[in-house]
């Protein structure tokens, strides 16, 4: 309840954060000030990020189904369930704060790829960083933490260097995205500690007396 809470309280701040100049400032900065040439490759990295989202579970499971690995299966589950959570706290947060995108209310902004949602969160970084979290919690490594977070750093990046994401709208996608894929992460931690203590109590009371 407490990480909740902490969430709420960091996506308040961000609304807040977003209403001054500094938000407009910074994204000026990057998207006004840019270097054009890495315009089509961070179009296309913002692009594959629902893509990748969907994919990687579902690969997972796949490695998890051939060599029948039911910790790997699991594994897979919980990270689609993150994608699904971090969706759905995204798409509600889309529509009831329902912010326009910054084009909209700065027309000197350069707008280079689609948006067409409102603009707080960034959905194409909760989705990076839903994946990137699952991944790395799932898979503890540094060969899968680094270039996961790497990648989900570039797609929060390009929402912003495509001119259609404030700062705001980014580091609250990346919260969004992180935090779900955690609790998604706890909650299946907690169901199998269930699962385990029933297992464990049957046995107990089928033993002959």
């Amino acid at each position: 309840m407490r990480k909740i809470l902490l969430l709420i309280v960091m996506l308040h701040s961000l609304t807040v954060f977003s209403q001054n100049n500094a938000d407009i400032y910074i994204l000026r900065k990057i998207n006004l000030g840019r270097d054009q040439r890495p315009d089509a490759a961070l179009n296309l990295i913002s692009e594959t990020a629902r893509p990748f989202s969907i994919a990687a579970p579902m690969v997972v499971f796949g490695i998890g189904w051939i060599g029948n690995n039911k910790t790997t299966r699991q594994k897979a589950v919980m990270m689609g369930a993150s994608f699904f959570v971090a969706s759905a706290i995204t798409t509600t947060l889309k529509y009831s704060i329902n912010r326009p995108r910054p084009y909209v209310d700065y027309p000197d902004i350069d707008k280079i790829s689609v948006g067409g949602s409102p603009s707080f969160p960034s959905g194409h970084t909760s989705d990076a960083f839903s994946n990137a979290t699952s991944l790395s919690l799932a898979f503890p490594k540094w060969y899968v933490i680094v270039p996961s977070y790497a990648y989900a750093s570039a797609v929060g990046y390009s929402r912003m260097h495509l001119g259609v994401h404030y700062p705001s709208d980014v580091i609250a996608g990346a919260v969004v995205g992180a935090g779900s894929a955690y609790l998604c992460y706890r909650a299946q931690k907690w169901i199998s500690r269930k699962k385990r203590s029933k297992r464990e109590m049957d046995r107990l009371l089928s033993q002959p007396r």
